[in-house]
C-alpha cells in the first residue's frame, strides 16, 4: 500500500507545478517514490501537451542576448499572451537567448526540459520559434532593439552593417520593427510571388478601364509600391519619410537583418 503524507503531496506540487489530485495520483501509482512520480507525472503532462501540438499560439515572447562577438534572438511562443508574461516564460525564454549566443543555435536542445515543463505548467501548446545567431565579421556594426509590452518583448531586431555607425544601425533597427519587411534587396523576393502579383496588377488595371498602351508603366508603378512594403532598402524612413532607407545607408552596406515579433 502507498506510504505518504500531505506533505509530500505539497512538495511534489512545488516541484512538478502539478495539481494536488495529479499529485496524489502520482504518488500513489508510484508507491510513494517522489522520483518517480515526478517522471511518471512529466510523461502524463507530455502526452497530453503533444495532443494540444496543432493549436495556435501567435503569442509569447521575443528576447536578445548577447555573449563575447556573438548576438542571438529567440522566440518562445505561446498561446495566451497571460502564459507569456508569467516570470517564468520569460525567465527561460532568455535563459535560451543567452544559451544560444554562448554556445550556438544547438544550445535549444539543452533547455528542452525547461520548455517541455511549461507545456506541462502552462498547458498550452508551447514551442520554440525563431532562433538566430549572428558572429558579425571585423569592423562591421552590429545593434539590436526589442520592444517590450507588459514585461516582455514583443518584437525584437537585430541590424549587421559594413560601415555606419551604432546609432545608424540602431536608427534602421527600429525602423525595422516599425515597418516589418520581409526581405533586404527586391532581388531577394521570389520569382513566383511577383509574377503572381504582377497578373493581379495587370488584371486589376484592366478592369480599371486603363489604356493599353498605358497599362505595363501603369503597371509598374504599381509593383514598385508592392515592393516598398516588403523591401527594407526601398522603404521611406520611418524619421524622414524623403529618404528610403537605401539613401539613409549612403555608403555603408546593410549586410542583413532579422526580425521576430508576436503575431506574425
Amino acid at each position: 500500500m502507498s506510504s505518504f503524507t500531505a506533505k509530500d503531496v505539497q512538495t511534489l506540487r512545488q516541484a512538478t507545478g502539478a495539481g494536488m489530485m495529479d499529485a496524489k495520483k502520482a504518488l500513489t501509482e508510484n508507491d510513494g517514490d517522489f522520483d518517480a512520480a515526478a517522471k511518471w507525472l512529466r510523461e502524463q503532462g507530455l502526452a497530453k501537451a503533444a495532443k494540444r501540438s496543432d493549436r495556435e499560439n501567435t503569442d509569447g515572447v521575443v528576447t536578445i542576448a548577447e555573449s563575447g562577438g556573438a548576438v542571438a534572438l529567440v522566440e518562445l511562443k505561446s498561446e495566451t499572451d497571460f502564459s507569456a508574461k508569467a516570470d517564468d516564460f520569460v525567465s527561460v525564454a532568455t535563459e535560451l537567448a543567452e544559451a544560444v549566443a554562448a554556445r550556438g543555435e544547438s544550445a535549444v536542445s539543452e533547455l528542452a526540459e525547461k520548455v517541455d515543463q511549461l507545456k506541462i505548467t502552462k498547458k498550452e501548446n508551447i514551442e520554440v520559434g525563431a532562433v538566430v545567431r549572428w558572429e558579425a565579421e571585423a569592423g562591421h556594426v552590429v545593434d539590436t532593439y526589442v520592444h517590450t509590452q507588459d514585461g516582455r518583448g514583443v518584437n525584437a531586431v537585430l541590424v549587421e552593417l559594413d560601415g555606419g555607425s551604432p546609432e545608424l544601425a540602431h536608427d534602421i533597427a527600429v525602423h525595422i520593427a516599425f515597418s516589418k519587411p520581409e526581405h533586404l534587396r527586391r532581388e531577394d523576393v521570389p520569382a513566383d510571388q511577383v509574377d503572381a502579383e504582377r497578373a493581379t496588377l495587370i488584371d486589376l488595371t484592366r478592369a480599371e478601364g486603363k489604356p493599353e498602351a498605358a497599362l505595363d508603366k501603369i503597371v509598374e508603378g504599381r509593383l514598385t509600391g508592392w515592393y516598398k512594403e516588403r523591401v527594407l532598402l526601398e522603404q521611406n524612413f520611418v524619421r524622414d519619410e524623403k529618404q528610403t532607407i537605401a539613401q539613409l545607408l549612403g555608403d555603408t552596406t546593410l549586410v542583413r537583418f532579422a526580425q521576430a515579433y508576436i503575431g506574425s
